[in-house]
Order: C-alpha cells, then structure tokens, then sequence
C-alpha cells in the first residue's frame, strides 16, 4: 500500500462549485504586504543581535578546538608534516563551508528573514506548486511577503524547472523527504551537540586529577546537561544575553591562547595557508588521510545553527559576529594547537588542555565548561526554529509553542520537544561514554544537513533568483563535491557510532510522515463532506435547532463551507448559540500576518441568524494571542465586518463604491463569488441604527460568555484499507494524537470554556 494523497480530490466540478459559492476560499490567501523580521532597525538593535549571535549561534563552533584534533588523529601523529596538511584542511573548510557558502551565500536564500531547511521548502513552494497539503490555491501569488515575479519567456530556465516540479509527483515527494531528513538530522544534531561538547570539557579535568575514571566523567557530564535543558524555558533572548559574555570570554581566551603557542612553539605554522599542503597529506596518507576528514569535519559542527537560528536574529547581525569574533579567534586556537604539537606530538589527544600555559588552565577550564554548555544552544535554538515551520506547515503533531520574547520575533520553545532531546542527550551520553563514537555519528548529521542545504538552495538559486548558470553550476558542483568527499569518509565509522542519526532519523521521519499524509487526508475528507453554506438554513429548520445565549466558536481546519462536525452538533444537541462562528485557523506559508489584516469574515445565512465563518490567519512564526485578547480582539473585527458590509450594501444599491472601515478585513466586493456568498445578507439600505443594535446585541452576548467548540476527531482507516494503512492510521497516528497532542492547549483555548464534538472520519 502506498501513503500518497489522491491530489485529484475533489473533481474539477466539485472544486469550481465550491469556488463559486465561498469566495472566502480564495480571499483566505489574500492579506497586503507587511515587513519581515530583520528588515529594518537601528544600528543599536542590530549590535544587541550580533552579541546575543555570539552566545546562542558560535558556541558550538567555538568549541569544536576541544575534540576536532583528537578525533582527526585517533591513533597518533606519523609524520610532523601531517600536522601542517590538517591545518590547512581545517582553515580551508571554515573559509569555504561557514563562510562562504553560509555567511555569504545561503543566508539570504531566508524566507522573509527565516532560515533552516523548512524555510528553504517554504520559499521553493511559493515559486511553485510542490507542496503535498492539498489548500493551496491559485491566488497563493497574491500573498503577503510572497513577493512572486511570473517567469518571463526570458526566463525559460525558471519556467521549464517551476513545470518540472509542479508535473512530477517523485518530484514533490523527493523535495518533501529532504526536506524532513534534514529537520531530522538536525535535531539528531541537537541531541549529540550536548553530549560531546559537554564530555569533552568535562575531560579536561583529567590534566589535574588523573585518578579520575571514564565512569566518574560521564557522571559529571549528566547533571551539566540536565542543567542546560533545563534553561531553556526562559528562551532565546534572556539565555542569549547571559551566555553571550561567557562565549566572548572564551573566543578571547581561546585566540590568546593560540597566539601564546604561535609565538612559543612555531609561528611557521601560517605557512599552512598555502592549499598544497592538503595536496602533499593526501599523497603522503592516501586512504587514512581520506578517513581522517572525518575528524576534519568536525571543525565546523554548529554551521547549520546560523541558518536555522536566522529567524532569532537577522543576516547582518550573524555577518558581522562570525568575521569580527568567531572566525579570527578559532583559526587563532587550531594554529596555535597545531604549533604546540609540532614540539610534543604524543599529546594530540589533549591538545586542547594541554597546551594552555599553567596559570591559565583552571580559569580556561572553568570557562570550557560553561562554553560546552552554551555550545548546544545553537542547534537547540535551530531545532526550536525548524520544528515552529514544520508545525504550521502540518508536518508534526500539534505540540506547544512558546514565543519566549516580545521583543525579537521567531524565538521560540517547545517544551515537549526539549525534554525528549534532553532526555536522548543524556542516554547518549551514558551509552556512548567517549567522544570518538559520539563524533562519528555528530560527523554525519553535521555532513548530511550541509548537503541537503546545498541542493534546496541550487533550487532557490534556479528557481527563484535566477541567477547566471554559471554561478548556480560553480555553488553547486564546488560544495556537493566536497560534501561527498566528507561524507564518503564519515560512512565509513558507521558501524562505529555512526549509524546513531539515521536511526534517529528514521524514527522521526516516520513521524512526521505519518502525521502529514494522516493531516492531509483528514482535510480531504473533511472537503468531501462539507455542508455548503445556502443549506444552513434548511438544516436548522430540519433539526428544529434553538438558539442560546452566548457566543460559539467552532473551530474547523476547513476554510469553505461548513464543516460536517457541526452536522453531528445539531444532530445531538439541536441548539447553537445567539452570535455562531465557524472558525478557521489558517497558517499561510509565510512567517508573519499583520494583524490588521488576520481575520476575514462571510456572513452564513440571514442576517437574523447572525452566523458566520471567520478565517484567523497566521504566519508560521506569528503566535496565538492570549484567550482575552483573542476573543475581544475577533468581536471588535466582527463588528467592523457588519458595519462594513452594510456599507457595501448601500453603495451597491446606490452604485456608490466601497467603504471599509481603516484596517478592515474587506471582502472583495466586484467579485461575482461574494455576491453569490451574501445569501440573504444585508439587501439594500441599512440604516446606521439597525448597524449599532447589531453591535450592542454582540456585545451583550459577549458578556454572556463565549464557548469553544471542537471536534474530537477519531480517524480510522476505512474497512478495505490495506494492512499497511491500518497500522499508520488506527494505531501509528492514534498512539501520537493521544500522546503528543492538545488542541485546545495549542489554540489558547480555556478548558472551562471548551465543549467537544465527538465524530468519527474514515479515510
């Protein structure tokens, strides 16, 4: 049995029906240009970023000098000339990969000033028709922030790859795996930061108390991550400002450091700044030399944090922080590493240590080890950031996000996130005790996202910046070939610890597979079985349904017609409340909605029944409000909706045109559709009286109190259904909505103020 989504459902007919009756199904998508996250600001806002940068992006990099030689030189220095070929690999993967590829290159292919691998999805499928859940629309391109420029005939390139896309299934499908496999990897990442930065630190200790054993280090190590998990409730923007002066302690340590053994062992060792030095460790190595880049790599572990984390800062900021502070200060450390074992090779196992001058260890130890906590922060952050997107996109279970600053946009946490990457962070820990096999499964993670990173952002680079062939060809050829090379050599330790992170994200994808084709299949059925807007009115004269007093909010993922749990509301209990909303939570493919412009109202019915539908739209960093400011924040917009419409409706009867109250949600009134969806809506001249009791009356129902409602969906697979969809349905995705779920907890809605619909979907 295949998991694929019959993207023909509905048919055409059914579609242009429903297209015809609902014109909220279009104007959904369309709210007006409003300004991303690090679009603009003061130079005093973007140097608080850049310092915060260091904190919570560069402490995994800035600690790589503790582990990267030891894992390059497993088995000791052969020959003094090895030393100056692996600083030259060294220096040369931080130019090219942190560098180049990230700092000045891929940092700008953010969607609207977010990053990591969901972004670079989310960008992709803006330009082109390739995502898999079935609500897109043609006016996509209308969009806030979409910001799509048509292929010209000029630009026959982008037109044939945008009908590649869009025409290829396996197409889709392939950019969706990826895309996930790298989310994957990178909280695989985030999961191995902690235990090895944290290990290698901890090791240092060994220098002074030798008697201390393997066991009694991993025991150390354990409470030191529970501590930095623990944290990071308080979020991005406090942790960052308390971690960012330790980390640029360090830097200033670390770089002091490497000038010390410069000058006291060999400044000669800048001489490995000429690349032939790499050409003369390969011939002199061969094979080992091949396997060793699996230690090289590790250099650069942390790098994808500048990209996921873009959203918690903006380009600039991470610019200038990585060429001032991170840069010169760890070229500064591996050089001086590299001097110091020119004279005492023997002790390349730890170098790191070793090679600080006596009155300076303790203090310089102190500091690795509040470093090797922060260094995790990076990707912690990143997973936070990447898990958001992947969230509202609909490829995770509903879990809870925590917008941790009102300051600074795209901060995030997820506290049922962070407790099970804590809790594998510290069985990894106590599992693999050493940080030689923890770097071999780190190494892959590290690898395999840089080359998931290089093939979406050739996509962007064809697909929407259009850039010269031959600038694509040199991106792309330059960094696959040397991500191929690293990544041939890091497979070949799989059986040694490697194999860790695809098990990892196996586990993961499988999840996330899940729950998406399980989400996207639910829509589709919930399409099929909706009840159009005309026959409200016959429906609650069949069922001899009361009205109560209060306002209703039912909640439905649908945004046209009406959603069938309410058929089984009025089936059981055939009453509904003095003000009815369907409610319709929309996260468009964009990070931010203004909030002007985050509701869009349909009268349903007369207008004595007071129904309607509302569509709250919300980009995929943009937060939930608080209960109270919700409700009060949706009657006022309600209100401005009915005084609007019976503008609308005078005008038309009078061939005046429109007038919308400033900041509105106004429908699009010289569209045939929206005609068509105000059945027996206001006709005619209202008179401003009648506008005002209809905002007293909301009002006074309104202080009645509001009641949520909800569908308690419980999705089966369909009798005929295979035994393969059996498993995924009725007990993969049951077992993760049980346990990984809380709609209403996620919606901010008050549990004393929630009633539940149960129903039953069969897909």
């Amino acid at each position: 049995m295949s998991l694929e989504v019959d993207e023909d459902r509905p048919s055409v007919e059914t579609t242009k029906q429903l297209k015809r009756q609902d014109s909220l199904y279009g104007d959904a998508e369309k709210v007006s240009r409003a300004k991303h996250h690090g679009s603009e600001g003061s130079w005093s806002r973007l140097f608080q970023l850049a310092f915060q940068s260091v904190g919570i992006i560069y402490g995994d990099v800035g600690t790589s000098p503790l582990y990267t030689l030891s894992g390059t030189f497993p088995n000791g220095i052969k020959d003094h000339d090895d030393l100056l070929g692996v600083l030259s690999l060294i220096l040369y993967t931080l130019i090219l990969i942190p560098m180049v590829k990230y700092v000045f290159i891929v940092l700008y292919a953010d969607d609207n000033g977010d990053g990591g691998t969901f972004a670079l999805y989310s960008l992709i499928s803006r330009h082109a028709k390739v995502r898999l859940i079935p609500n897109q629309q043609a006016e996509d391109a209308m969009v806030s922030n979409y910001g799509i420029e048509e292929p010209s005939s000029q630009l026959r390139r982008a037109q044939w790859l945008k009908e590649k896309l869009e025409s290829s299934k396996a197409a889709k499908i392939g950019l969706f795996t990826i895309t996930i496999l790298g989310t994957s990897m990178v909280m695989g990442d985030g999961t191995l930061t902690p235990a090895i930065s944290v290990l290698s630190a901890v090791s240092g200790i060994k220098e002074k108390v030798p008697s201390l054993t393997e066991t009694q280090i991993v025991w150390i190590s354990v409470p030191i991550l529970f501590a930095l998990f623990s944290v990071q409730r308080y979020g991005t923007d406090k942790v960052g400002y308390s971690f960012a002066p330790i980390i640029t302690v360090w830097f200033v340590l670390i770089a002091g450091i490497g000038m010390y053994n410069l000058v006291v062992h060999e400044i000669g060792v800048l001489r490995a700044f000429n690349p032939l030095y790499i050409v003369d460790y390969f011939r002199r190595n061969g094979k080992e030399g091949w396997i060793s880049l699996g230690g090289v790599i590790l250099c650069v572990t942390g790098t994808e944090g500048m990209f996921a984390d873009l959203g918690h800062f903006n380009i600039k900021a991470i610019q200038i922080s990585f060429n001032t502070v991170l840069f010169p200060s760890v070229t500064l450390c591996y050089m001086g590493q590299i001097a110091y074992l020119r004279k005492f090779p023997e002790d390349v196992a730890d170098s790191f240590f070793r090679s600080i001058p006596a009155p300076m260890f303790w203090p310089t130890f102190i500091v690795a080890i509040f470093s090797a906590i922060i260094a995790s922060q990076a990707m912690l952050s990143g997973a936070f950031a990447i898990l958001s997107k992947a969230l509202s996109l609909g490829c995770f279970p509903s879990v809870q996000v925590i917008h941790t600053s009102k300051s600074y946009e795209g901060q995030v946490y997820i506290p049922e996130v962070n407790f099970l990457m804590g809790l594998a962070s510290i069985i990894v820990t106590i599992t693999f005790r050493t940080t030689t096999e923890i770097g071999n499964a780190y190494g892959i993670c590290v690898v395999t996202v840089f080359s998931i990173t290089t093939h979406l952002t050739t996509i962007v680079m064809l697909l929407v910046w259009r850039k010269k062939f031959i600038f694509i060809f040199l991106f792309y050829i330059v960094f696959s070939f040397i991500e191929l090379i690293y990544l041939s050599s890091i497979l070949t330790k799989f059986v040694q610890g490697g194999y860790l992170p695809f098990c990892f994200s196996l586990v993961l994808m499988a999840l996330m597979i899940t729950w998406h084709y399980v989400h996207v299949n639910k829509y589709w059925y919930e399409l099929d079985h909706i009840i159009p807007a005309d026959e409200v009115t016959a429906l609650l004269k069949k069922h001899d349904v009361r009205r109560i007093p209060g306002v209703g909010l039912l909640y439905s993922s649908l945004v046209q017609g009406i959603p069938p749990v309410f058929l089984r509301l009025v089936q059981k209990i055939p009453s509904v409340h003095s003000v009815f909303l369907f409610m319709s939570i929309k996260h468009l493919p964009i990070p931010h909605v203004a909030p002007a412009e985050r509701f869009l109202f349909r009268q349903v019915g007369p207008r004595e029944h007071r129904m309607f539908r509302c569509v709250a739209r919300y980009g995929y960093c943009d937060m939930l409000e608080e209960p109270g400011l919700f409700k009060g924040f949706l009657m006022e917009r309600l209100k401005m909706f009915i005084q609007d419409e019976a503008a609308f409706e005078t005008n038309s009867a009078t061939g005046d045109s429109q007038s919308c109250s400033e900041g509105s949600a106004c429908p699009i009134v010289h569209s045939e559709e929206v005609i068509d969806s105000l059945v027996g809506g206001y006709a005619g001249n209202i008179s401003p009286d009648l506008v005002e009791k209809e905002k007293q009356f909301i009002d006074k129902e309104m202080e009645r109190g509001v009641v949520y409602l909800m569908g308690e969906v419980n999705i089966i697979a369909e009798p005929k259904s295979s035994a393969v969809k059996k498993i995924v349905v009725d007990y993969i995705y049951t077992f993760l909505r049980n346990n990984l779920t809380d709609g209403e907890k996620v919606l901010a809605i008050p549990k004393d103020e929630l009633l539940k619909v149960g129903i039953t979907y069969e897909i």
